[in-house]
C-alpha cells in the first residue's frame, strides 16, 4: 500500500509534523511493508512555517516585534528565493503577553519586519499566511514596517495600533515601494469578509481580540479612515474586496499596498507541498486535526485534503482528537471516516499530554482495518 499521512496540527498538543510521524509509525509498526509518505499540512495560520519546514524549506530567524510591541523571535521558512512566513508567528493572538488582549494598540508592525528582512536578503516570491491576528490594524504596521510612512496633520508618525489611524492625514509609500521592488505576494486566507461594515475586519473579528462594542465602532471608523487614505494614495478602493478584512484588516493591506494575490490557505499550502504528486499511485490518505468541527468544513486544512484526494479518486480517513460532525457530514466533506482520540481516552486533558502515544495506537489500527 502507499500511504499519505497529511494532517494539521493538534493545537496546544503536537504540530502537524509531530501527529504525521506518530500515525505512520503506528501504521508501519503493523503493515511494515507500506509506503508511507508523511505531507504535513496547514492552511495558513499557525504551523504553516513549520509545514514549509518539514517539505525540505531552511528556518530563518528574524528579531521583531510582537503584537503589543514586545522583543520576541521569530521564524520563516526559505528554499532558494521563495520564502513561507507566517503572522500568527510573530504578531499573532497566542503571543499577546500574559494573554491580555489589546484591541485598539495591537499591530502587525512585526509582521512587516519578518517581510522586510526575507526581501532585503533576496527572497522575491512570498507565500505569507495571515491567520491568527491579535490585531486589527488593517495591516497598517506592516506597511510601515516595510517602509511606509503614515502621518498625522502635523507631519508625524502614527503610533502603532488600529484606534490610531482615526488621526491619519497622509500616506508616504515611496519606502515601501523601495522596499517590495518586483516581490510577488500570495496570501494564504480562507476569510472573505470585506474591511469595513457589519461583516468587516472590526465587527465580526474584533470582539474575537477583545474588543468592546464600543471599541468595534471606533475601529471601524479607524479602519474606514484608513481606507481612505489609501484608496487616495493608490487610486483604488478594494475595501469591499472579498478577504480584505482577513486578519484585522491585514488582508486589504496586502491587496492594495503588497499588490498581493489572495488565495485560499489550504489549496494555496497544498500546492506548495507539492501534495499531487504525493497522491500518485495512492491508496489511501490520513488527514486530521485536533478538533473536527463546523469551522473544519469552512475550507480547514482536512477537509482541503480530501477534496484533493477525491479528485485524484484515492479516499481519505481523518484522526481528530474529538469530532463533533456526524458520519453524514463528514462524508459530504470527503471523509469516509474518523478515528478519534476521545475513543481511546475520554480524559481530554490526559488526551492532550499522551496524544502521540494514543496518535500511535491510531495509526496501528487504522492499518489493521485497511490494510488488508
Amino acid at each position: 500500500m502507499r500511504i499519505v499521512v497529511a494532517p494539521d496540527k493538534f493545537k496546544g498538543s503536537l504540530t502537524a509534523a509531530e501527529v504525521a510521524d506518530a500515525v505512520a509509525s503506528g501504521f508501519l509498526a503493523v503493515a511494515p511493508d507500506a509506503d508511507v509518505v508523511r505531507v504535513p499540512i496547514a492552511d495558513g495560520g499557525d504551523g504553516t512555517v513549520a509545514a514549509a519546514l518539514s517539505s525540505g524549506f531552511k528556518a530563518v530567524p528574524v528579531d521583531a516585534l510582537g503584537p503589543t510591541g514586545e522583543p520576541r523571535s521569530a521564524t520563516y521558512a526559505r528554499h532558494d528565493h521563495q520564502a513561507v512566513v507566517e503572522l500568527a508567528g510573530v504578531c499573532g493572538l497566542d503571543l499577546l503577553p500574559g494573554r491580555r488582549p489589546d484591541p485598539l494598540g495591537a499591530s502587525t508592525y512585526g509582521l512587516g519586519q519578518v517581510l522586510a528582512h526575507a526581501i532585503t536578503h533576496g527572497v522575491t516570491d512570498i507565500v505569507l499566511g495571515i491567520g491568527g491576528s491579535a490585531s486589527t490594524d488593517g495591516g497598517a504596521g506592516m506597511v510601515h514596517a516595510l517602509g511606509a510612512r503614515l502621518l498625522d496633520e502635523q507631519g508625524r508618525d502614527l503610533r502603532l495600533g488600529g484606534a490610531a489611524l482615526q488621526a491619519l492625514n497622509s500616506l508616504d509609500l515611496t519606502g515601501l515601494r523601495k522596499t517590495l521592488g518586483d516581490v510577488r505576494i500570495v496570501v494564504a486566507s480562507d476569510v472573505d469578509n470585506p474591511l469595513l461594515g457589519p461583516r468587516g475586519a472590526a465587527a465580526v473579528f474584533g470582539p474575537q481580540k477583545g474588543a468592546s462594542p464600543s471599541e468595534v465602532i471606533q475601529l471601524d471608523r479607524a479602519l474606514a479612515m484608513w481606507a481612505k487614505r489609501v484608496g487616495e494614495a493608490t487610486g483604488s478602493d478594494l475595501a469591499n474586496r472579498a478577504g480584505a478584512g482577513a486578519a484585522g484588516g491585514t488582508g486589504f493591506a496586502a491587496l492594495a499596498l503588497l499588490n498581493a494575490e489572495l488565495r485560499p490557505g489550504i489549496e494555496l499550502l497544498l500546492d506548495w507541498l507539492d501534495f499531487h504528486q504525493a497522491l500518485v499511485g495512492a491508496d489511501l490518505v490520513i488527514t486530521g486535526e485536533g478538533s473536527l468541527d463546523e469551522q473544519s468544513l469552512a475550507g480547514k486544512a482536512p477537509v482541503g485534503v480530501a477534496q484533493a484526494a477525491a479528485r485524484a479518486g484515492v479516499a481519505t480517513i481523518a484522526v481528530a482528537g474529538r469530532s463533533l460532525l456526524s458520519d453524514q457530514r463528514l462524508r459530504s466533506a470527503g471523509i469516509s471516516r474518523v478515528y478519534t482520540l476521545a475513543h481511546l481516552e475520554p480524559d481530554v486533558d490526559r488526551s492532550i499530554a499522551n496524544a502521540a502515544t494514543l496518535l500511535h495506537e491510531t495509526g496501528q489500527r487504522i492499518a489493521g482495518d485497511w490494510s488488508a
